[in-house]
């Protein structure tokens, strides 16, 4: 039995990628797509339901889940819609705040809701594996970050980097809005020993590249992460559409739960 997916934001470039994969995925079917007012032109070319509402399609398919990777207020619209309706959704926005993602646990006690502003497994497995690098090596070695992105991304630093960099604070017990340094310039002084660089760099049609460093006394260690294709985030969310469809109510799903 195929899984129902409705997916948001259809016309943009992750939105028209995933639209592609969940048509040629006999595990999926497209029940329908989505897109803001003035901007649902050529949508038929999906051969689906089109429109501008989320809730009539989830009315005709209960139970579907909906894929969005649109802007933060689309998205926790989308969720509450969810909620209201009995469907499920991924989200793979970036730029929440900590309120919406806070809305996002609440949503996720009523219907199941996965959110990750990466849905690279490569880069899920990172935040999985960092703390445990971070801890291993111990406090004698400064953590810093840089990501770079296409000239078109227009949240900054990213949503990977910040999570990434979360990731190690928690592993120091530190709290990054106290130790994130997103920015360096003029007479500073000193780099503090409690503190987290994350630079943020844009240009060209780079589809993302994050690189964690690790310097210490003598060495450095460097991850780096490189995202080839929006096709590599667009089948971790397909991944996370198969998987949703299993779970019950209870959390805000993220991808280190389906990994």
């Amino acid at each position: 039995m195929s899984t129902s997916v409705i997916v948001m934001g259809a016309k943009g470039r992750m939105g028209s990628t995933i639209c592609t994969l969940v048509k040629a995925d006999p595990e999926l079917n497209l029940d329908g797509v989505v897109e803001r007012a003035g901007c649902e032109d050529g949508l038929d070319y999906w051969g689906t339901v089109c429109g501008t509402d989320l809730a009539p399609m989830l009315d005709k398919n209960p139970g579907a889940v909906v894929v969005d990777f649109t802007a933060p207020e689309a998205s926790v619209a989308a969720a509450r819609i969810c909620a209201a309706k009995g469907g499920k959704i991924v989200i793979g926005t970036t730029g929440l705040t900590p309120e919406q993602q806070a809305e996002l646990a609440e949503l996720g006690k009523q219907v199941p809701v996965f959110w990750s502003p990466n849905m690279s497994v490569g880069v899920g497995v990172l935040f999985k594996i960092l703390p445990e690098l971070v801890r291993m090596l111990g406090p004698a070695y400064d953590l810093e970050m840089v990501e770079l992105h296409h000239n078109k991304k227009k949240d900054a630093p990213s949503g990977t980097a910040l999570k990434l960099a979360e990731c190690m604070a928690q592993a120091r017990n530190w709290d990054l809005k106290e130790v994130g340094k997103c920015c360096r310039e003029g007479i500073i002084g000193e780099r503090p020993k409690q503190e987290i660089g994350v630079q943020t760099i844009r240009g060209g049609d780079v589809v993302g590249v994050h690189t964690v460093y690790m310097l210490g006394p003598g060495e450095r260690i460097e991850v780096t992460h490189q995202a080839h294709s929006r096709e590599n985030f667009a089948q971790g969310a397909l991944r996370a559409v198969k998987w949703l469809a299993g779970q019950k109510p209870g959390k805000l799903y993220s991808i280190g739960d389906m990994l």
